[in-house]
Order: structure tokens, then sequence, then C-alpha cells
């Protein structure tokens, strides 16, 4: 995770600035009881200050020379980094953009950059349009990917989270044909020992990863398909050889049922490894968008991000529910033992 000497700051990036992660921050930051000196917002001052007289809320803007300066008291501190293209805010919200996807990128990698660097702790990123990003030539499909990147090209994995349910996820942002063939016991293995690594660092001193098979009915001993039998036995065997509590392959219609944590149900699984991107998003994703949390697993600093996109059929209209991203703010903070809660 991170070192306990680094500050107990995060970076809060923009996201696409024709969509609703601008308004979405400021009505995070103006709900909360006292606007937090630790949060760093990284995006482009007059889209930041668009989204406050949008809301009309009470939030002072202060623009910072460099992200290592403080705002005043009550006020939302916004770096611009360089490389941002100019004139955004004529941008109409709600339309695919390339500039809109250059700076969502330049504000990802900045905001990366300083977490690496140790100026701030945490990275919680607002939503990103891929559209846009491809229009401005990046050649990375989502956050995962681009942060992987740049930090050095880890292992990493996409874990999708809320009070109830935690997914991560062994294949994410390609084609289902493509995703298939990239379901391997090397990649199978290696999600089990990252999700088993994540749970111990939040405490869980002996977590207990349920894992989905691939086909239906987890291939029912080979009728349907004979992943489960060739690739995905063998991973989980091989986990447990190395003393990781990994439970399947499961039937991937009935495992996270088993893995919910509710009232009166407590969940069989502390983490649920699912193969595929839509295998292991629905089920959370069906409990609430707005308690949803992104997680990046196997970076060397926390990252999160709400469990949405940019909803540009909302955008700039000052509707936008800031639930999903509160939350990701406060799983953010969680992890960084010397900071405080948002609230």
């Amino acid at each position: 995770m991170t070192a306990t000497s680094a500050p107990a700051r995060l970076a809060l990036t923009m996201g696409d600035p024709a969509g609703i992660g601008p308004e979405i921050i400021v009505r995070a930051l103006a709900d909360a009881s006292q606007v937090p000196s630790s949060v760093l917002v990284v995006g482009d001052l007059p889209v930041m200050r668009r989204a406050v007289a949008m809301l009309g809320v009470r939030l002072p803007v202060a623009q910072l020379e460099t992200p290592d300066d403080t705002a005043p008291p009550g006020a939302m501190a916004v770096w611009q980094p360089p490389g941002m293209p100019g004139h955004l805010i004529e941008r109409a919200p709600g339309q695919v953009h390339a500039d809109c996807g250059r700076a969502a990128a330049a504000c990802i990698e900045a905001a990366a950059r300083l977490a690496l660097d140790g100026h701030v702790s945490a990275l919680v990123t607002a939503p990103i349009h891929k559209e846009a990003l491809a229009a401005a030539g990046v050649c990375y499909p989502g956050h995962t990917e681009m942060l992987q990147a740049i930090a050095g090209g880890p292992p990493v994995r996409m874990m999708l989270a809320n009070d109830e349910l935690r997914v991560v996820l062994v294949t994410i942002h390609v084609a289902l044909r493509r995703a298939i063939d990239l379901v391997t016991q090397d990649a199978v293995l290696d999600t089990i020992r990252i999700a088993h690594r994540a749970a111990l660092a939040w405490g869980r001193p002996a977590p207990k990863v349920g894992v989905a098979g691939l086909n239906p009915h987890a291939g029912e001993g080979g009728l349907f398909g004979d992943e489960e039998l060739r690739i995905i036995g063998p991973a989980i065997a091989a986990a447990r050889a190395e003393g990781i509590d990994a439970h399947g392959p499961y039937a991937p219609d009935t495992v996270f049922m088993r893995a919910r944590h509710a009232p009166g149900h407590p969940g069989e699984f502390d983490l649920v490894v699912a193969m595929t991107h839509d295998h292991g998003l629905i089920p959370v994703k069906y409990l609430g968008v707005e308690r949803g949390v992104n997680v990046t697993l196997g970076l060397p600093f926390v990252r999160t991000s709400p469990d949405h996109g940019t909803a540009f059929d909302i955008a700039g209209r000052g509707i936008a529910d800031a639930r999903s991203l509160k939350a990701a703010i406060a799983w953010a903070r969680a992890a960084q033992p010397a900071a405080a809660g948002l609230s």
C-alpha cells in the first residue's frame, strides 16, 4: 500500500470535463461538513468553477500553483497540471470531445505521478469516457490499464465492492471472445493471490476467496465446457497449496448470492474472483450503483473510483448523484491509516 510517512492527502481527478465528474466532485465536497484541506482536485480550474456555479453551492475555489500548496480553509483546492488543453469550458457537456479525453488523461497521469512520488497517499478518479480517450489518441481503454502502465506494469486487478459484496476480475476491458482466451491458469492464480493479499491488507486475518466458473453450472463436469477442469480448478488447487483459503469453481449464477453479506445472511466468502467483466460486475451493480466502489488492486498506491460512468445523458444538468464518489473517497480514506474520514 502506501508508506506510513506519506501525507494523508488524496488526489481527486476531474474525469472527463464533459461528463458528470466535475459536478459530483463539487457535490461531494459541498456536502461534507467541512471541506478537508487534504483533498487535492486535479483538473481544469474554469471547468470546476462552472460546476460550482451550476450547482449553486457555496464552495470557494482556490487555484494552487503547485500540488504541494494548500488552499484557504473551507475552499476546494484545484491544481491544473501541465499539458492540459485550453478552452475546455467551451466544450459542450454530454458530448465526446478529443480535448476532453486528452484533459482526462493528463489529470490521471499527473495525479498518479503525485502518488508515486509520495505527494499524495491515495488517488480517487472521477469517470472518464473511453471514446473521448480514443479520439485523443490515448491507447488505454480505461483507468486500470493506464495506471498500471504509469506504475511500471505491476500485475493489477479490478475489484468492484460495496458493503455486501466484493468481486475481483480476472479479465476486464476486452471483447468477450478475447476474454475467454485470457482466462489461463496463471491469470486465475495471480488474481486469487492479489485478492488474498488485498484482503489481508484490509485486516482480514484469514480471507476466504470464492472462485466463480466460466461456463454455465461451472461446466457441469465438462458437459458445458472444460475450462473449470483444465484451468480454474488447478489454479485454485495451486492457491490452496500456497496456504490461500480459496474454494470453487462455483456456478457463476449462484456464487454471488452465497458470498453476499446481508442482514441475517452472513456471506460465505470475503471476496469472489470472477472470470469476466460482466460476470463479476452485474451482481455488484445490481445491488446499487450509488453504493459501489471500483478499486484497483496491486498498484503501489491506493486508487478508487465511483461505480459508474460519465453519464453524458445528464451531464451539465446538476442532478448527478455523488454517493458513489463519496463511497470511493471513504474507501480511499479507510485505506490510509493516518487519514481522517470525509464526513
